[in-house]
């Protein structure tokens, strides 16, 4: 049964376009939650064993097969034409504020970038890296990162973000960036 599970785990993963969770596998094979993870396990270690082209990776809380890294100069040059332009500078800002700050509002992100955030959200919502999570006790629509998000950026939690502190501005920035904080800190305290 256990070379017939890992078979069955691989052959799931190879089939699903987004990781899976654990207990999702258990589900769909039958198996104990803990036999699938050991399967899974295993399967990671043969594929690495095997020196294959996949390999077994966690992200956004589930599994999923990918390529192995040595494969990635070469599958980045077979899959260079972009399908989605890539994010401006103030896409890449909000989607920093919606992932260090989340769940946070627009008027939130605005006082911080110091510039009306809409098209820049309006893009992010699009693309699927941010979404609606409620609303604040004022009304505004707060945004949080997906799943997509995590997926993008190889991230398996949010926990696993760049800390922040390694930033290394110069001081004219860091002082810019310091006084919107500060004042961004100071309007979501007082709300």
């Amino acid at each position: 049964m256990t070379a017939d599970l890992e078979r069955v785990v691989e052959a799931l993963l190879f089939l699903s376009p987004d990781p899976i969770g654990a207990e999702v596998l258990a589900e769909a094979t039958g198996a104990k939650l803990h036999e699938v993870v050991a399967a899974t396990e295993r399967l990671r270690e043969q594929l690495e064993f095997d020196r294959r082209g996949l390999v077994v990776r966690e992200l956004a809380g589930g599994y999923t097969l990918a390529t192995h890294p040595d494969a990635e100069p070469a599958a980045r040059r077979l899959l260079a034409r972009p399908r989605t332009p890539p994010l401006t500078a103030a896409q890449a800002e909000t989607l920093a504020i919606v992932a260090y700050l989340q769940p946070v509002t627009r008027p939130e992100i605005a006082r911080i970038r110091g510039v009306n955030p809409d098209s820049a959200v309006a893009t992010l919502l699009e693309r699927g890296v941010i979404e609606e999570s409620g609303r604040s006790q004022f009304g505004a629509v707060l945004y949080r990162t997906t799943e997509l998000f995590l997926r993008l950026f190889g991230l398996p939690s949010l926990h696993d973000l760049p800390d922040s502190s390694a930033f290394d501005p110069s001081p004219g920035v860091e002082a810019e960036l310091r006084d919107r904080l500060l004042r961004a800190g100071e309007a979501r305290a007082s709300a």
